[in-house]
């Protein structure tokens, strides 16, 4: 049976969006903040260290928010607040050792929830998929973007940052 949904990319990504939600809040259901905070722990794992304004501006995360997942992944070890070299008044969050070894077996459960909610795909479309929608976001991303997450990814990766034209915004 067909139904009129079957072809609808919002019906599409919402069903593959609820599927790999669903496992990732499970496999990161005893981390400090869920989601959000193995994102936050994320940004403290890179480098260079950077200030919990510049870690919300890139993650979409509201002050008072961020506040408390610090704190949260603070008490439990995974971060510190560093003073900034550059700029006394601000902090640096970073990573410790614990928060380190946290992310990467977090990580590690992560692939295993991409491969799980990717299953239907042979592993070359798996990959080209992964491609695909990074391409796909980071357009998205360009056209309303928080800040350019998308050439960190690319640079990482090797690749070269696809830049489509820029279309005027209608003001």
């Amino acid at each position: 049976m067909t139904t009129p949904l079957e072809g609808d990319l919002g019906w599409m990504l919402g069903v593959v969006f609820r599927a790999y939600a669903k496992a990732a809040d499970h496999a990161l259901n005893d981390l400090p903040g869920g989601p959000r905070g193995y994102q936050v722990l994320s940004a403290a794992v890179g480098e260079p260290p950077r200030n919990q304004g510049a870690i919300g501006q890139d993650l979409g995360i509201d002050r008072t928010i961020l506040t408390y997942l610090i704190d949260d992944l603070e008490g439990a070890g995974l971060v510190a607040r560093r003073p900034d070299p550059a700029d006394r008044r601000s902090r640096l969050v970073v990573a410790t050792a614990k928060g380190h070894e946290t992310w990467q077996a977090r990580r590690d459960a992560l692939r295993h929830v991409e491969a799980h909610v990717l299953g239907a795909l042979a592993p070359e479309d798996a990959e080209r998929f992964r491609g695909l929608l990074q391409a796909i976001a980071c357009t998205a991303q360009r056209l309303d973007p928080l800040t350019d997450l998308c050439e960190a990814v690319t640079a990482a990766r090797g690749d070269a940052p696809a830049r489509p034209a820029r279309r005027a915004r209608a003001r």
